[in-house]
Parts: C-alpha cells; sequence; structure tokens
C-alpha cells in the first residue's frame, strides 16, 4: 500500500513540474508560426498568396486578451501539422480587433486594425476570413474551433472551392459520412 503512496506521489510531483514546461512550450507564443511576418499591408500579402501559389489569404481578428484566441493559438494554431497545412495553401495574418496600428487594407485604403475589423464586420473573436486572390472575401468562420483537424477541415473546404456549393456543416458531415463507409 506504501508502495502505491508513493507511486501516486511521483506521478503527481511529476506531472507537477511538467505542466507548466508542456503549456510554455505549446503556449501561444508558438501560434506565431502559423502567421507570416505581417507588416501591415494585406495587397504584399495577397501577392505573396499569388507569387507563391496560394488560394488566397486568411486573417485571424482576434485581441490579446480574448480566452477563445488563447486557447485557440495554444492547442490549434501552435500544432506542427496545422501550421503546415495553411503555409502550403494559404498567407495566414493576424488582425488585432482592438489594435491601433495601421494597416493597409485589399484596396489600398489605410484603417486601424479596429476600424478595419469593424468594417469587415468582426462581431466576436476568433473569426477567420478567407480572402481570395482578388482580395474578396470567401469563406468566413466566428468562432473558436477546438479541434485541430476540424480546422484543418475549415481550410480544405476553402482550398477546394466547396464553399460555392455547400456550408462547412455540409462540407463536415459528407466528409463524416465518407469517412465511415
Amino acid at each position: 500500500m506504501q508502495r502505491l503512496a508513493t507511486l501516486a506521489l511521483a506521478l503527481t510531483l511529476a506531472l507537477a513540474l511538467g505542466l507548466p514546461l508542456a503549456a510554455r512550450a505549446a503556449g501561444p507564443e508558438a501560434a506565431e508560426k502559423f502567421f507570416a511576418p505581417f507588416l501591415g499591408d494585406l495587397r504584399a500579402e495577397l501577392a505573396e498568396a499569388r507569387t507563391t501559389g496560394r488560394k488566397g489569404v486568411v486573417v485571424m481578428f482576434h485581441f490579446d486578451d480574448c480566452p477563445y484566441c488563447q486557447r485557440m493559438k495554444a492547442n490549434v494554431l501552435a500544432r506542427a501539422d496545422v501550421q503546415a497545412f495553411y503555409a502550403q495553401r494559404f498567407v495566414a495574418v493576424p488582425i488585432d480587433t482592438r489594435g491601433a496600428t495601421e494597416i493597409i487594407d485589399f484596396a489600398g485604403k489605410p484603417w486601424a486594425e479596429r476600424d478595419f475589423a469593424r468594417a469587415v464586420p468582426v462581431l466576436g473573436t476568433p473569426t477567420f476570413v478567407f480572402y481570395g486572390l482578388d482580395g474578396k472575401p470567401f469563406v468566413r468562420h466566428a468562432g473558436e474551433i477546438r479541434d485541430p483537424q476540424e480546422f484543418i477541415l475549415l481550410g480544405e473546404y476553402a482550398a477546394s472551392d466547396a464553399w460555392r456549393s455547400q456550408s462547412f456543416a455540409e462540407f463536415r458531415a459528407a466528409r463524416a459520412r465518407a469517412a465511415n463507409r
């Protein structure tokens, strides 16, 4: 019995010491690799997408104190498989819905980040808006996605042009049915 108690104590200590390290390693900071270096000009990001053969630009509208954004960054955007998938298909940039930094939109108009977010309009965070090579939005997803595979599925939906004929919910359901066959 004492051996079991010692083992439980050792396991508890290992978890207590290991969790902060794991949280730092997979925290929101690791998600920065998801985003392209953004200098504030969406036209330049669109040009990058065109010259590299990607489908367009995906913008994550967020703010620093958003718990849903932080959780998604730590648990989804920080993953190497998610980063690799999106980097092949889209240029990803973050825009702070409360930010005052000036950005240039796809048409060349200057905005404070928060004003651009209001104009889009972004009503909650996180919100992902996919912009095509013409600079026009074509897919929007508002709200946190907790499952990395579902977030990849959202990228497949946008990249495959399935959005032209069905909703994301229909696309997801069709993929689930196909996987269960």
